[in-house]
């Protein structure tokens, strides 16, 4: 998926953002007529005792305000609008390329990062956006502006923005140079506040049960004050910065009111001289107001590039999501009539629910050492129940894995209905899978819409017979609200149990092709288990159905049963078979199950 560039998220908006700069320029334009006009009431009414040209220049001050105000609020409001757009636009695009992404890349960038990017970096953005629109045109009309109309008023006050210029732009780039990197640190401060957070609301059952909550309260507050202090060290730089401006301004105000003095004193005593003898007390107070505005407008431009370098940072962050091409990159295979593959399937007379692995071997991106799996030759044929046991870390869950890509094998072939799964259209493929994972993930919602999650189309009745065949039917109905019963987020109103049926639920309205059980019974009494099973042997004939599971009870009446051992797999029949050919198989279930009279079975 291409991305655009960040510029390019404006483009939709150009008229705004075109529209906003010219707003401005009429805002500055009638504040620099506002000076020069008070001046000429001061110089030709208060000083000359006219109270006609008062009033006529007062109300024209206030006709020339209304239009600036005017000018002003349509600028903020196409400012706000370009700068809203862009900042929703952005923010779609990397939350689209946040779901793309391939596990691995979500475990590089980690969850508090995406989540500082997705929210705090774009709003760094949208006020940058902002704040140029409005200031990009202000800054320099005010500083050429106010240049034009105070040499204008007499040469010798350009002498006070020689000297104070220099002043102010070697504090700005000292300043800029000082915090520029600092940004970046302080938004990497932020992920790892977000990411303790992201951690301990989803594990907050388990860091009540182990009352950890005060060390995670100690280890959330060493994070945010490392974010405090970092943060803290870029603002104590800025603040140096405004005070020396002011300081700088209110020199060059003090330096105009006695150069203006000295014009005042010299036009009285040489009146011969026109210039001199036209300067009058008025003049000065605009010259001050002028100057006042030349160096605000240099105070606007370093906030502006203050904003722009912390914008930099922050966009440097949000550019790093938006390139990043997903690791696990779909095919064109569709498996419809006229696919390349699909023809060579049908020569082979693969049929849907098919899932071979020839040869695959895998270890997890970035980790060193031995293979978690190691040369798996698999194969389950259509509408097979096909169970998986092994040890903790075996690498059980990481088999299921790689059928719907999740991950890539380093060596062999997965394949699907006979096609390699790198052929695959992702969605193509992912739509055959129904997936009950380990953790039942469930969303804010009723317990319908979870259900339904899994097919967007499926009836009311669809609903209700995917719950009934999962098992949940009964405690569902048992609710006051039924169906529309409401679940909270992570599904913490419902018990693991009733979590895993709905998930369980979810899966099946799916109607797939392969249905496969991540462990995601474990919540579930062996009775209950028992009757889940039959009733997908019943309702889901023609799927296949691949279980990984700890308890013998749960897998022993499967068509087949794969064994794995250290990444490999040993054995692969039917319980009768490999109670009398696994080792590894018996161990496990002499383990688990005994006989009536106590003792274990042989």
């Amino acid at each position: 998926m291409r991305h655009k560039t960040l510029k390019g998220y404006l483009a939709p908006y150009w008229p705004t953002a075109i529209i906003s700069p010219i707003f401005m320029f009429g805002e500055v334009i009638c504040d620099l007529i506002l000076v020069s006009l008070m001046g000429k009431i001061v110089n030709d009414g208060v000083l000359a005792g006219n109270q006609d040209v008062i009033i006529q220049n007062g109300i024209l001050m206030l006709l020339v305000a209304a239009l600036g105000g005017f000018m002003g609020i349509s600028c903020a409001w196409t400012a706000s609008v370009a700068a809203q757009g862009f900042g929703n636009d952005l923010r779609v695009d990397i939350f689209k390329r946040i779901m793309y992404l391939s596990e691995q890349q979500t475990d590089k960038f980690t969850t508090g990062s995406l989540v500082t990017r997705l929210t705090n970096d774009v709003t760094v953005l949208q006020d940058m956006v902002n704040m140029i629109l409005r200031m990009f045109v202000r800054a320099p009309i005010f500083f050429l502006g106010g240049i034009i109309f105070t040499l204008r008023l007499n040469v010798r006050f350009g002498y006070v923005v020689l000297a104070a210029l220099p002043v102010l732009a070697v504090s700005v780039v000292v300043m800029l140079k000082l915090v520029n990197p600092m940004f970046s640190k302080v938004q990497t401060k932020l992920d790892r506040v977000n990411a303790i957070v992201q951690e301990n609301v989803s594990g907050a059952r388990v860091v009540k049960a182990y009352t950890r909550e005060e060390h995670e309260i100690g280890r959330f507050d060493t994070a945010n004050c490392d974010y405090r202090d970092t943060s803290f060290r870029v603002l104590k730089i800025m603040a140096y910065l405004m005070p020396l401006m002011s300081l700088v301004m209110y020199a060059a105000t003090i330096a105009i009111y006695y150069i203006g003095a000295n014009l005042v004193n010299e036009a009285a005593m040489v009146a011969a001289d026109v210039t001199l003898a036209s300067f009058k007390a008025g003049d000065v107070m605009v010259a001050a107001s002028y100057i006042t505005r030349i160096l605000s407008s240099i105070m606007m431009v370093s906030m502006m590039f203050q904003q722009i370098a912390r914008g930099k940072a922050s966009a440097d962050r949000v550019r790093a999501v938006l390139v990043a091409a997903p690791v696990i990159a779909g095919g064109t295979y569709t498996g419809e009539s006229g696919d390349e593959s699909s023809d060579a399937n049908a020569q082979t007379g693969a049929v849907g629910g098919t899932v071979e692995l020839r040869g695959v071997s895998f270890r997890y991106p970035g980790a060193s050492g031995d293979y978690v799996l190691h040369d798996i030759n698999l194969k389950v044929n259509p509408g097979e129940i096909v169970a998986i046991i092994g040890a903790t870390g075996s690498g059980k869950s990481t088999l299921v894995s790689l059928l719907p890509r999740f991950y890539d094998p380093d060596e062999g072939e997965v394949l699907i209905d006979g096609v390699n799964v790198r052929e695959y259209d992702l969605d193509a493929l992912r739509h055959k899978f129904g997936f009950v994972l380990q953790k039942a993930e469930l969303f804010s919602g009723s317990i319908a819409d979870n259900i339904r999650w899994g097919n967007d189309d499926a009836t009311d009745e669809e609903v209700a017979a995917a719950a009934e065949t999962a098992q949940a039917a009964e405690f569902i109905t048992g609710f006051s609200e039924g169906y529309n019963t409401y679940v909270t987020e992570k599904g913490t109103s419902l018990s693991g149990g009733q979590k895993q049926r709905v998930s369980i639920a979810r899966a099946i309205v799916r109607r797939p092709e392969i249905l496969i059980f991540d462990d995601s019974t474990s919540a579930l009494d062996l009775t209950t288990e028992a009757k889940l099973q039959r009733a997908l042997r019943e309702n889901l004939r023609g799927s296949t159905i691949i279980m990984i599971a700890q308890r013998i009870a749960s897998v022993k009446n499967a068509d087949k049963i794969a064994v794995i051992e250290h990444g490999q797999i040993t054995a692969f029949a039917p319980h009768d078979e490999l109670m009398k050919t696994s080792a590894a198989y018996r161990d496990i279930y002499n383990s688990q199950i005994k006989n009536t009279d106590g003792g274990m079975a042989s």
